[in-house]
């Protein structure tokens, strides 16, 4: 490669686990303003390999920009666990695209400037040159390097070229579960600094919520582009209005200019020299550290002899304020503080000054809790990706801002970083914003987990990644914990980074899930929690339970969420909040990573780009859709995540008042208001808005209800009180007004099925016995099977739905029994794989419009988990809308409906499809027991049921949905196809994790069930 600096001959910089880097330099914390941006528009060609020879041709490309994204030849290819090549470890492919960067830039006034040159991330081995000649090289996908170009750059146009080189030695601690791409990621520019510079400025801000005071301590490190730190240079730092502290700068020394020299053997001073060091001083140094009883004036002494032996670092300056009196950063309060540092040269100018946002806060681990400023918090978060449908990874700061505020939106307080540092840029907003992180290293070896963690040749990497984090993120206050990476097993790599985390920066826990990942009771060195991934209830509460445990858990992933999924994450929140020790998780995970390169709305998925061997939909696993869009799921974590919880019932709200519970931690709700709305059978009632009562934090309180309010709920057709949560004030996320939750008094659904009248008209059946109607394109017919979910396939279900038979069934009539109004139906299915269910149907014709069905279902021991069992039927063309009283307005399923509301909703049917990307089942509504499908022409078709049942109305079949591989390429029909399920299987989340609860499956047993049928 033209553009590669090899450190030592025969050194091949891709393929050399134990380089991580050539003249980068250190990673810092301070943010420097660019002075020339260089992204943009720049010269490219992709080679097929890093020796390839350039040819002639150059092409324009977007920087910051992924070529995998960007038309070229080379696509993006979606691994959750394999390598994306063959090659043997840890050596990448001959076939390995490298892509050549070529611009121009002219020099600014830089005489006397140090110059430096800022690539904020490429994937993944990254070579620079200015004007033709080697600068350096750097690894680490994604964090920031740096390259002091001053001797390289020239007055007018200069020549910039960065290579990447695609698969490296790096790419077996990148295997990560995303999708591979080559390019520039983040933004290129280049900044100056005086020659004596700020080099690095580390704020502990600390806050003593036992005293509510706050202390500042800082450590400030000054630098020169050539030799040593000078005599005379002073650090000045100023919070806001406060007055400065000030420490002089340590020149930098060598023992050689402070230790006397021994005199030279027959080489004798004319002159009695005079005494300088006394006698028996150097005894001193080892009496204090042996802790001897010593006066002060030796014990200063003994510090001057250590000094002098091993002078302290030059540039190296440590200042502190104490008894500060400010306002505690949190993610529900993120107060945040401008922090003024300043070098003072020896003239007594500003020679070099920046400005950092620090939030006072102290995280600490006591027993089996987390806790900040002294309180044990809710982790209430999501794993993110860095992820565009469009670019990849190429975000925006607008995209940030938006995800994060989405986030705040829905109550989310906590992000993992999975599985690397985010654009510096993040972290300022989750500062501003108030999110709790836990950030994580760009280290993940899925494949090659065993292997290389405990690999020497990589325990450099290991170091460089998680140091280079720390150092970089070390003062935002949003960040609460280092993470040491993902899914790389555990060795004693981990414990090198762990050791240098622990020594540079005791202030904040370590988290690291493969430390305790077969022994949540192990893995000390490198995991102050336990961070599991994917637990069942049963082994949380089995841990929260356990003598030995001696640790708060908070895992670090959990309620897999891959297309139509997540179901029991109210499970989970019901044993956080009622058993010790246990605080919550992240969500996997934020959004969905379907990629759209075209723009033309079609998302892809693993294998849609040629993409061998690939992982297909694990990469379709978030809460939000790949455009950003909040799912379902997101909806119920939205619920459970609210800062409101009503502890009362039904009778306390009809006499006049709702017990509330604050969950949040340092807040009261008098930031709140609350929309009292009565929901009835007919729909709902209008919006009374009260100010929320100021429960302390953690408590409880009464909302006292106004009257008018109080008398609605005293009419026999109301179901719920509904209380809609939103902001009293605009905060920088959201405006005043802006809606948080919604939560609800429920006060039960009165029956709606008339008890069983006489028979008053006649009961249309064709020879096989099956209901027949005009306004019925299908009749009903027993409802077994479901579009599959990711779930349903997952592997660890080793195909048992398919194992059913129950996707193709054969309907054999039994027995008729028709007279007078009535006619009872007697029928067998039989599964393609033999086992057979009996199904009788009595139907009485209650007028020649309504008719009222009684089923009875018995299904055999040896189908003991099937999807569903129901009945289905098909409305004629033209029925569009659809009214229901039941759990709404949103996606609900038996193990997935905290977050739905009682009430009476109206849509369209294509308004109640999810559009997950695989097709599956979806669209589905809980808690149903009464709905009416209408058309254009004012013509209905009522259901009324006399239990709550699953109900689905749409415009597919399951056989629809399971034919085409993406939701895009579906074919609405103009039938509209009704489920009514007495029994649905839960959605889980077994795709990775906990299958569905045994409560939420449909086993074997007698079924029976009445409803009834309106028509016209």
């Amino acid at each position: 490669m033209n553009a590669s600096v090899p450190p030592s001959p025969g050194l091949v910089p891709w393929d050399a686990p134990e380089l991580t880097s050539v003249n980068r330099l250190p990673m810092h914390a301070l943010a420097h303003p660019a002075e020339t941006m260089l992204d943009g528009v720049w010269d490219f060609q992709l080679l097929p390999h890093p020796r390839a020879d350039r040819g002639n041709t150059w092409q324009d490309i977007e920087v910051p920009g992924l070529w995998t994204m960007q038309g070229t030849s080379d696509k993006p290819h979606y691994t959750n666990i394999a390598m994306p090549f063959e090659a043997p470890y840890p050596h990448p492919p001959a076939a390995n695209p490298t892509g050549v960067y070529r611009r121009r830039f002219p020099a600014g006034e830089w005489t006397g400037r140090r110059v430096v040159l800022h690539v904020g991330a490429v994937e993944s081995v990254l070579a620079v040159r200015v004007n033709g000649a080697d600068v350096g090289i750097s690894k680490d996908s994604h964090l920031a390097a740096e390259f002091d170009i001053s001797e390289y750059v020239h007055r007018g146009d200069n020549e910039l070229e960065l290579t990447v080189v695609k698969w490296s030695d790096a790419n077996y601690i990148e295997d990560q579960d995303q999708w591979w791409h080559g390019g520039i990621a983040r933004s290129v520019h280049i900044y100056t600094t005086p020659q004596t510079y700020l080099a690095d400025v580390q704020a502990v801000a600390d806050f003593d919520p036992d005293t509510g005071r706050a202390a500042l301590a800082l450590a400030v490190d000054v630098a020169t582009q050539h030799g040593a730190v000078g005599e005379g240079w002073t650090v000045r730092a100023r919070i806001a209005d406060r007055p400065a502290i000030t420490a002089t700068v340590p020149p930098t020394r060598s023992t050689a200019d402070v230790v006397p020299t021994k005199p030279t053997p027959g080489v004798y001073p004319d002159e009695q020299p005079a005494a300088f060091v006394p006698d028996g001083v150097f005894d001193l140094l080892p009496l204090h550290a042996a802790g001897a009883a010593l006066s002060d004036d030796e014990q200063a002494i003994a510090l001057l002899v250590h000094d002098g032996a091993f002078p302290p670092r030059g540039g190296h300056v440590r200042l502190r304020a104490d008894d500060l009196d400010v306002r505690p950063w949190s993610a529900e309060d993120p107060q945040l503080y401008a922090l003024a540092v300043e070098l003072i040269g020896p003239d007594g100018e500003v020679a070099h000054s920046t400005t950092l946002r620090i939030g006072f806060r102290r995280v600490e681990i006591r027993g089996r809790d987390l806790l900040v400023n002294g309180r044990r918090i809710w982790v209430q978060g999501v794993n993110r990706h860095d992820f565009n449908p469009r670019t990849g990874r190429v975000i925006s700061r607008e995209q940030m801002v938006s995800e994060l505020a989405l986030l705040k939106r829905f109550n989310v307080n906590a992000v993992r970083t999975s599985h690397y540092p985010n654009d510096p840029v993040f972290l300022q907003l989750c500062d501003e914003y108030g999110l709790y992180v836990v950030d994580e290293a760009n280290i993940e070896a899925h494949g090659h987990a065993a292997t290389v963690c405990a690999d020497p040749r990589y325990l450099g990497a290991f170091v460089d990644r998680v140091s280079r984090m720390v150092r970089r993120d070390k003062n935002h206050p949003c960040v609460i914990m280092w993470s040491l990476g993902n899914e790389s097993g555990y060795g004693v790599n981990h414990d090198a980074a762990a050791g240098w985390v622990r020594s540079y920066d005791p202030t904040r826990p370590l988290h690291y899930e493969g430390a305790i990942a077969s022994d949540w009771h192990a893995g000390h060195r490198a995991t102050d929690v336990v961070c599991p991934m994917y637990p069942t209830v049963d082994a949380l509460r089995a841990y929260a339970e356990h003598p030995r445990a001696d640790r708060p858990v908070i895992l670090c992933e959990y309620a897999h969420s891959e297309g139509n999924s997540t179901g029991g994450l109210a499970a989970y929140w019901d044993l956080f909040e009622s058993t010790p020790g246990l605080q919550g998780g992240f969500i996997w995970e934020f959004a969905d990573h379907g990629l759209d390169p075209d723009g033309d709305g079609r998302f892809r998925y693993g294998g849609d780009f040629d993409d061998h061997p690939n992982d297909g939909t694990m990469c379709i696993n978030g809460v939000v859709f790949a455009d950003g869009t909040p799912q379902p799921a997101f909806h119920e974590a939205r619920h459970l995540f609210a800062p409101v919880r009503v502890v009362s019932g039904a009778d306390e709200a009809r006499r006049g008042q709702v017990r509330l519970r604050n969950r949040l931690t340092f807040t009261d709700l008098s930031n709140l208001t609350l929309g009292l709305q009565v929901e009835t059978i007919a729909g709902a009632g209008g919006i009374v808005t009260v100010p929320a009562p100021a429960v302390a934090p953690g408590g409880d309180g009464v909302l006292d209800l106004p009257h008018d309010v109080t008398k609605a709920l005293g009419d026999p057709a109301a179901v719920a009180l509904t209380l809609i949560v939103r902001l009293a004030a605009a905060t920088p996320w959201a405006a005043e007004g802006t809606e948080i939750g919604r939560v609800q008094v429920p006060l039960g659904i009165p029956a709606l099925l008339p008890a069983a009248e006489r028979a008053s008209g006649h009961v249309p059946l064709d020879d096989e016995g099956l209901f027949v109607h005009p306004l019925l394109s299908a009749p009903p017919t027993l409802s077994l099977w479901r579009a599959l979910t990711d779930n349903d396939l997952a592997a660890a279900l080793d195909r048992r739905a398919v194992r059913t038979g129950l996707f193709r069934v054969t309907r054999t009539l039994l027995d008729l029994d028709a007279s007078d109004g009535e006619a009872t139906v007697t029928s067998r299915y039989t599964a393609a794989y033999g086992p057979t269910i009996e199904h009788r149907q009595h139907i009485v014709a209650v007028s020649d419009t309504c008719f009222r069905f009684e089923e009875r279902v018995f299904v055999p021991d040896e189908l003991d988990d099937i999807p569903r069992l129901g009945v289905t039927f098909a409305a004629a063309p033209g029925f569009e809308s659809v009214s229901w009283l039941g759990r709404g307005p949103h996606e609900t399923y038996p193990d997935r409906k905290r977050s739905g509301l009682l009430g009476r909703f109206t849509s369209s049917v294509d308004g109640l499809a999810v559009p997950y990307l695989r097709p599956q089942e979806n669209g589905g509504r809980a808690d149903v027991t009464q709905f009416v499908l209408s058309a254009d022409g004012a013509c209905d078709i009522a259901v009324t049921v006399d239990r709550p049942v699953q109900m689905n109305v749409s415009h597919f079949l399951p056989a629809d949905l399971e034919s085409v591989r993406h939701t895009w390429e579906l074919k609405a029909r103009p039938e509209t196809y009704v489920h009514l399920d007495v029994a649905h299987r839960g959605v889980g989340s077994a795709a990775v994790g906990p299958d569905t609860h045994p409560d939420h499956r449909v086993g074997p047993g007698e079924y029976h069930w009445s409803w009834q049928l309106e028509l016209g």
